[in-house]
């Protein structure tokens, strides 16, 4: 009996699978994204008042007016907004602390140490029991699952390798300071308790996000780095980055991993509250392919351009502060790369409700308020002027237990 179904089950099969995989929470309807987090902005603005905590940020609003926010550090997942909002992180499993600072075998890890939690299989919300600097030997490489929340410590990753979220899901990584990252060696390294192999050089990014999906990169200190800051390439896509600040860097965020990789189409990136600080020069960010929401973001320094890209990305850009540098010749904040005016004219490229400030100018290109730009959004800007304001407590955070964060 069991052997005369297997041919219908498998001919079932074949017609549920391409249904599942086309309905694969990955890709997300962005108007249905817009409305929600449109809610959620209202919700905030509401709140604003006289000695109130609200600052009209949605994301911090969700969490840092608790006093107690140290016992209850997993709400934080729930505070997501944007093309990442579905991060889930290690809500749903145990607390893990760091209480070692080490990194001393990258194949077998000591239990106690950061990349002991983020290999194991279970999910995982990894806090620290103290201030330290963590220097890894290797690439940190995350298995699926786990939350990396340094709140309540001062947690630096820094000269040496750094974190790689390569074919993984439900990544958080927040408060932590990442800076002077390096590339790794050919070296032998363990991404999860049953498997370990050889790696090829890592590239030296602070955050590498590698075919990821479903990742949530907030109030982060990042500066320095070998290549660059936060970059996703090869098919990543839901993925928020917010409330973080950058500084002292060349090439700040690649989003696509080269114009003829065609699988980045589906990549969708929201980019809020953030504040491109001083010494950086160009990306942020540089954009391929996908769909990417710029929101609210404060952009005080860059010396070639704040925003580029190529190969027809839709690039919606609203409510930022744009500051200019004094240089006349690079008071653009738009880069239309790699190609001629003829092609980069129809990519659909807008500035909404930008601030702009020192002579910064947005060359706009595309069919305007298409629906094509309605896809590109991922929640309502504020207003620029608020900006400063918005992001006054951008990157890694001094939080306190038994006090508002």
């Amino acid at each position: 009996m069991a052997s005369s179904s297997l041919p219908f089950l498998l001919l079932l099969l074949s017609f549920l699978l391409p249904s599942l995989i086309a309905s694969s929470p990955t890709l997300q309807d962005p108007e249905l994204v817009v409305q929600e987090v449109h809610s959620k902005l209202n919700a905030s603005r509401r709140k604003l008042g006289f000695l109130s905590c609200n600052t009209g940020n949605p994301i911090d609003d969700c969490w840092r007016c608790d006093p107690n926010w140290e016992q209850n550090r997993q709400k934080l997942a729930d505070c997501a907004i944007g093309f990442g909002k579905n991060a889930v992180g290690g809500r749903d499993g145990k607390i893990y602390v760091v209480t070692d600072s080490g990194d001393d075998d990258p194949v077998n890890p000591k239990p106690g140490t950061l990349r002991y939690a983020v290999i194991q299989e279970e999910p995982l919300w990894i806090i620290f029991a103290r201030d330290m600097v963590i220097q890894l030997k290797e690439e940190l490489i995350m298995n699926s699952f786990k939350t990396i929340d340094g709140r309540g410590a001062s947690v630096h990753i820094a000269n040496g390798p750094c974190i790689t979220i390569q074919y993984v899901t439900n990544i958080i990584i927040h408060g932590i300071h990442i800076h002077d990252c390096k590339q790794g060696g050919n070296a032998m390294v363990r991404d999860s308790p049953r498997h370990y192999g050889w790696r090829t050089i890592s590239d030296g990014d602070g955050v590498s996000i590698f075919g990821g999906s479903h990742v949530w990169v907030d109030h982060c200190s990042l500066s320095n780095c070998h290549d660059g800051l936060i970059d996703a390439i090869h098919g990543s896509t839901a993925i928020t980055i917010s409330n973080n600040y950058m500084t002292h860097h060349d090439k700040v965020m690649l989003l696509g991993h080269s114009d003829s990789y065609t699988q980045d189409k589906g990549m969708q990136v929201t980019i809020a509250f953030n504040h491109f600080g001083e010494g950086l020069v160009q990306r942020m960010p540089r954009c391929r392919h996908g769909y990417f929401h710029v929101v609210n973001n404060d952009y005080t320094h860059w010396e070639m351009y704040a925003i580029g890209g190529s190969a027809s990305p839709t690039i919606n850009s609203q409510g930022n502060r744009f500051l200019a540098p004094n240089d006349r010749f690079s008071k653009e904040v738009t880069k239309h790369e790699d190609a001629p005016e003829t092609e980069w004219k129809n990519w659909n490229w807008r500035s909404e409700g930008d601030l702009m400030l020192n002579g910064a100018y947005f060359t706009p290109s595309g069919a305007g308020a298409s629906s094509s730009y309605a896809k590109a959004s991922s929640l309502g800007a504020r207003p620029s002027s608020l900006v400063s304001s918005i992001t006054s407590g951008s990157g890694a955070l001094n939080c306190r237990k038994g006090s508002r964060c």
